[in-house]
């Protein structure tokens, strides 16, 4: 249960924070908003990191593979899609949107064993159910 509240307080974020930084993107630039949102998360991760036991920061240099260490440029690229997108969309279509393709991404990686994930076979009630989430958007879409 636990789990499920961390999930919707999550996705809650991610429209409100969608939607201030479109916002600040309006008063200054894109890059400027993205760069203002990963600055203040790495103040809010340091502050964080110092109060809650200081763990190793060699630990980095021993992920393997590499590529693993590239979600803060992930980050980038996601903070910069999601100002677009609520630009463009406003936040209920484009949040369905993203939400769609977070769904259908995270269902491939597991069907194909992706990035290190425990492979896991294709059932067709979870294809199903992504296509109807898909058939709901298009609904949303039309009124």
């Amino acid at each position: 249960m636990h789990g499920i509240w961390i999930a919707l307080i999550s996705g809650a974020l991610m429209s409100i924070q969608g939607v201030f930084n479109t916002e600040v993107t309006k008063h200054t630039s894109i890059w400027v908003s993205a760069g203002w949102v990963q600055a203040t998360a790495l103040a809010v991760c340091a502050v964080m990191w110092m109060a809650t036991g200081r763990q190793e920061l060699s630990g980095l240099w021993q992920v393997r593979p590499w590529y693993m260490l590239t979600g803060g440029v992930i980050g980038a690229l996601i903070t910069y899609t999601v100002i677009r997108s609520v630009d463009s969309l406003g936040p209920a279509r484009s949040a369905m949107l993203i939400v769609i393709a977070q769904i259908l991404v995270a269902y491939g990686i597991e069907v194909l064993g992706l990035f290190g994930v425990e492979k896991a076979g294709l059932e067709w009630k979870k294809a199903a159910g992504a296509a109807l989430a898909a058939a709901g958007i298009v609904i949303f879409y039309q009124s």
